[in-house]
């Protein structure tokens, strides 16, 4: 496989919703990945969050190709869900990019830690202060299982906002995570504006 398409949404699930909606909500959400064209799917609360807006949950899945995950986005299942789940979300944001490079295994270990990176860099940022960030972004962090990095681009109908460039790591553990942020904001955080990062926990059993 030459390339993946990784795809990244985040929802705000509003305050006075009931439990049980919600986990029949992230339930849903995992069961899209029986869409054919999903190769990886993952959807969960998110366990830690960095961020100047208010996110609870996200959705992380992967596909061969824009027209794959276009297919996704306009399947049946898919617009029923959104449909069904929209009136419980605050805020939803999506990003969506084509990796740098391709894991060594599209489905990451169970329970490893899952870290998604979106940066909004400074406007009129040149193009070689991208690609720098990017060859930061990366760099494999100790306890890294897989790491993937992209410019975004409008794959999906939903707002990126303003949000340009992103990866996608999987971790051993925790730790590592914390540690990667501290490696990226000490070598790239003048060419940034804001960031967001999103640690989600893979289930260990399915």
């Amino acid at each position: 496989m030459s390339q993946i398409v990784e795809h990244i949404v985040l929802f705000k699930v509003k305050e006075d919703v009931d439990s049980d909606k919600i986990d029949a909500m992230v339930n849903d959400l995992k069961n899209l990945g029986t869409i054919d064209q999903a190769l990886y799917l993952f959807a969960g609360p998110i366990h830690r969050l960095i961020s100047p807006l208010s996110f609870t949950h996200v959705l992380h899945s992967r596909y061969r190709t824009k027209e794959d995950l276009n297919a996704y986005v306009e399947h049946p299942q898919h617009l029923r869900a959104v449909e069904e789940w929209m009136a419980i979300w605050e805020d939803v944001m999506a990003f969506d990019y084509i990796a740098d490079q391709v894991p060594g295994s599209l489905i990451p270990p169970q329970g490893s830690v899952g870290k998604i990176t979106l940066l909004k860099v400074k406007e009129n940022l040149s193009d070689e202060g991208k690609t720098e960030i990017m060859e930061v972004m990366k760099e494999k962090s100790p306890g890294a299982d897989q790491i993937t990095v992209g410019l975004g681009e409008t794959f999906s109908p939903v707002n990126a906002k303003g949000f340009s460039i992103a990866s996608v790591a999987y971790f051993k553990g925790m730790g590592e995570t914390e540690a990667h942020d501290e490696l990226l904001k000490e070598k790239v955080g003048d060419y940034v504006d804001d960031t967001i990062v999103v640690d989600f926990v893979v289930p260990s059993s399915s």
